[in-house]
């Protein structure tokens, strides 16, 4: 009988996300037209989201396309294919099911119709 050989621990899905999000540097906006400014403060609101409420959105079923999704040409320029924490750099104020509380809105992951298109660091790579 072989010998067995310790587990190896894989990042959790919330561990990924963060990861690829700090991959992308504050002052290098991974999309046209996204100030520095602007890609700033959605990439620390992303983070924010991930340290305070990834765990929890993740074991609610949210995806990283719902979350952190670009539109697949137009990147943040077209928020219509935008994930909740891709479309105007609040930080988020609670997650559960259905949305992801942004101060005064909430950002639903079940509008009609709606595609969000891949994870930014997805995008930004392909750049």
């Amino acid at each position: 009988m072989a010998a067995c050989s310790a587990p190896t621990l894989l990042p959790s899905a919330v561990d990924v996300w963060r990861h690829a999000i700090e991959g992308i540097p504050a002052d290098k906006p991974p999309c046209r037209y996204l100030t520095p400014a602007k890609w700033a403060a959605l990439r620390e609101a992303a983070i924010d989201f991930c340290d305070r409420y990834g765990a929890e959105a993740h074991r609610l079923g949210w995806t990283a396309s719902q979350l952190f999704g670009v539109h697949p040409q137009h990147g943040t320029l077209r928020v219509d294919g935008c994930g909740a924490m891709m479309i105007n750099g609040r930080k988020a104020t609670g997650v559960d099911a259905t949305g992801v509380q942004l101060s005064n809105q909430t950002a639903h992951r079940d509008k009609p119709g709606q595609e969000t298109g891949p994870p930014i660091w997805e995008f930004a790579a392909k750049r």
